[in-house]
């Protein structure tokens, strides 16, 4: 089973978001995402400064068996990208909600965040898809 952190909320693309203390929003793969992926081998991260409207493609993340777009959960600022990851890809793999974060955005609009999933929410929308 996958661990789903009670302090993210979630996208049905399988992307987590964690609000911080200064507003801004920190978004990572899930668990699911990277177990799914395999072992990542490459990480294409978004520009700071970039401004993205939800649902665009904005990273790439690479597997020894597939490529697979990041989409950008709420539209906002690129305020910093994870830049170990281009050095250290898997860590994605051994840590998706710690050091294998990717990018950090300041959301134009806070209430965009409502519309994520909880994670009991995303817990049994996993299900779902799992079955």
């Amino acid at each position: 089973m996958s661990e789903v952190p009670e302090s993210c909320l979630y996208t049905k693309d399988h992307e987590w978001l964690r609000l911080e203390d200064d507003g801004s929003v920190t978004v990572g793969i899930t668990d699911h995402a990277q177990e799914a992926l395999g072992e990542l081998v490459f990480v294409e991260l978004p520009e700071a400064g970039a401004g993205l409207g939800v649902g665009d493609a904005c990273a790439v993340i690479e597997s020894v068996k597939a490529a697979s777009d990041i989409y950008c959960p709420v539209a906002g600022e690129v305020t910093e990208a994870n830049a170990s990851l281009t050095e250290e890809p898997e860590l994605v793999n051994s840590s998706p909600y710690g050091d294998g974060w990717v990018f950090r955005l300041r959301p134009e609009d806070a209430k965009a965040l409502d519309q994520m999933m909880d994670a009991e929410s995303y817990g049994r929308f996993l299900a779902e898809v799992e079955d």
